[in-house]
């Protein structure tokens, strides 16, 4: 976790906010990547011209063109929660949700009555998800209310870096293993884990779609040794990953621009430093 602080340092120091469009391209990364491993096949381009021009890729699905465009929203919606440092509470998870299937979302038949997945409701229904079998449906409003009540409690008390991304990480995490709702799930539980670092002014992960075998080996390793450790180890590299690239880019981009001022401007007569 040392060298992961002292990498958040350094980015922190680039002052990386104030470059033009950082943040919109580093939110549509994050859009690109937890949509493709829902399986948008979307490519990164591509993202960035439906959300910006509104361009729907030919020859692909347009539930995928929906699924990203929704997912764009609902992270606008999770940052401008997290600038207004609003509380976690279950209503706050559903409207993520929410958000997320708004264009996709089914109607499911139960023996309670027609569920709308489009509207954040609850499942009511047994699900399972590559091997993996989660909480009963009549358990899901317990043990949400049980993360959130942690949440809000953990949040109050998380002063450092370490304690601030573990507490993203393992509500990461616990969201997944309720898995509460009948679709959307991944692409909440990342929003929330991106909500709290952004409520804490931290950097957004991304869950890498390249990465998505690791991802699912590690969530699957910390249910069967019935501790967040691997998941947490997993999630500290993505997000060194993430920095890394960050940093390095930022880094080959000044050096670039460096170069051509020099070739451009020959001499130091028109530094303001070097006149």
């Amino acid at each position: 976790m040392e060298k992961l602080i002292s990498l958040i340092t350094k980015y922190k120091a680039l002052n990386l906010q104030n470059v033009i469009d950082h943040d919109r391209f580093n939110q549509y990364a994050i859009v690109h990547h937890s949509s493709g491993i829902e399986g948008s096949t979307l490519t990164e381009t591509e993202t960035r011209l439906l959300l910006e021009e509104g361009t729907t890729p030919k020859g692909k699905p347009l539930e995928h063109s929906l699924m990203v465009k929704d997912h764009f929203e609902a992270l606008q919606f999770v940052l401008n929660a997290a600038k207004e440092q609003r509380k976690v509470d279950i209503e706050f998870i559903q409207a993520i949700n929410a958000k997320v299937m708004k264009s996709t979302g089914s109607v499911y038949q139960t023996v309670f009555g027609e569920i709308d997945a489009s509207k954040g409701a609850f499942r009511k229904g047994n699900v399972s998800a590559g091997g993996s079998y989660f909480v009963n449906f009549d358990k899901v409003v317990n043990y949400t209310e049980r993360l959130v009540i942690s949440l809000k409690e953990q949040m109050e008390i998380a002063n450092t870096i370490t304690e601030q991304l573990r507490l993203s990480f393992v509500a990461h995490f616990d969201l997944v293993s309720i898995h509460p709702f009948y679709d959307g799930n991944g692409r909440t539980n990342r929003l929330l884990m991106n909500f709290i670092q952004a409520y804490f002014k931290l950097p957004l992960a991304i869950v890498y779609q390249e990465d998505k075998k690791e991802y699912y080996d590690a969530l699957v390793a910390s249910r069967k040794s019935e501790n967040t450790i691997a998941f947490e180890v997993f999630m500290e590299n993505q997000y060194q990953k993430f920095l890394a690239l960050e940093i390095a880019q930022f880094e080959k981009d000044m050096s670039k621009n460096l170069h051509t001022n020099k070739k451009k401007w020959p001499g130091n007569g028109f530094s303001i430093f070097f006149g």
